[in-house]
């Protein structure tokens, strides 16, 4: 349990310090310095500054994936979409400081590239989903700016701070799905909208 407290103040040192003065900049000796133990004493809990910030972003990634994973296994349609999009944005609202080190902190992610490749691979399957069956161009464009609506879960923290979660969830959601032009649900006999070979399901069949 001591060894487990003592870990958990380590990260949320580490989490303050990159996000605030970035990874390159920050080291472990002043980690150290700051949870109150000697560089060597940190050593024991996490052997390089690469496992440190790799113990930051992994629950992250899990969890992203873990949602995109569920959301692939569900009917398509505006429903199920608003559903899922609503459970990534819950999750990056939860790791937002994990975000802003993955977004504002590029050249940190180097450091750990099988963590970064698994990003790219779970961003192009979310991609993928969110593009539909049948997918045009335009379909594919629509997806991946849906996907970087999220991002606004991140940087809301510096230009609209005082900004509820539940505001920003409910924000973040509605321009998302208006991105991906599902804003309202079509009738199950509305055509598809121009440029696009999306099919709804009818949720209420």
């Amino acid at each position: 349990m001591v060894a487990d407290d003592t870990k958990a103040r380590i990260r949320a040192v580490a989490m303050e310090l990159f996000a605030s003065q970035g990874y390159e900049r920050t080291s472990l000796r002043e980690i150290a310095e700051r949870v109150g133990m000697t560089k060597a004493s940190l050593y024991y809990h996490y052997p390089s500054k690469q496992a440190l910030l790799l113990a930051l972003i992994q629950p992250l990634v899990d969890e992203w994936r873990h949602e995109v994973e569920a959301a692939e296994r569900e009917p398509y349609g505006p429903s199920t979409v608003r559903v899922a999009l609503g459970r990534m944005i819950d999750t990056m609202i939860r790791h937002r400081a994990a975000c802003g080190i993955v977004m504002r902190d590029t050249p940190a992610l180097a450091s750990v590239k099988p963590i970064l490749q698994e990003m790219m691979q779970v961003a192009s399957q979310l991609h993928t989903w969110l593009a539909g069956p049948h997918p045009t161009d335009v379909d594919r464009i629509r997806a991946i700016a849906a996907s970087e609506v999220l991002g606004g879960a991140v940087s809301s923290v510096v230009t609209v701070a005082e900004v509820s979660p539940v505001l920003l969830r409910q924000t973040l959601l509605d321009c998302a799905m208006g991105v991906l032009g599902m804003d309202r649900e079509p009738p199950p006999d509305a055509p598809p909208p121009v440029g696009s070979q999306r099919v709804p399901v009818n949720q209420h069949a």
